[in-house]
């Protein structure tokens, strides 16, 4: 059988649902926007009730997003993609955290106030997210 390349739309929807995944186990109820709402992918709501809108990005780092498209509301959800037999490395972070530094985010892109082509966020900008479940226990 012949090799398919994993497109992105095929990688996007493969993080979603390994976000979704995660979620549930974390014991999160969770809604899957199915594209019906504008840069969010996901909405959860924990036990105490509290609510949140989630943005899935993945792949291969660097993740393509543009300081104009970060809602500070959001959970910005940044997933690599490793091989099949690999564990994804997960990034979690509240779209504050990046509007609130975005010199951190995105190192040099911004400079002089014009906005690059295809702006993104590294890896290692986002390395002490790793994990950070926690941010859904708030």
């Amino acid at each position: 059988m012949e090799k398919k390349e994993f497109d992105t739309q095929t990688k996007g929807m493969a993080c979603e649902f390994l976000t979704i995944g995660k979620l549930f186990k974390k014991g999160l109820q969770t809604t899957f926007t199915v594209g019906n709402a504008k840069s969010i992918d996901i909405f959860a709501q924990n036990q105490k009730g509290n609510k949140y809108a989630v943005q899935v990005k993945g792949a291969t780092p660097p993740f393509q997003l543009g300081k104009e498209d970060i809602k500070e509301n959001i959970i910005y959800v940044f997933i690599k993609l490793n091989s099949f037999l690999e564990n994804e490395e997960y990034y979690i972070v509240k779209g504050s955290e990046i509007l609130d530094n975005i010199g951190k985010f995105y190192i040099s892109q911004y400079e002089n106030n014009k906005s690059p082509t295809r702006p993104s966020i590294g890896i290692n900008a986002l390395k002490e997210y790793e994990g950070k479940w926690e941010v859904f226990d708030e």
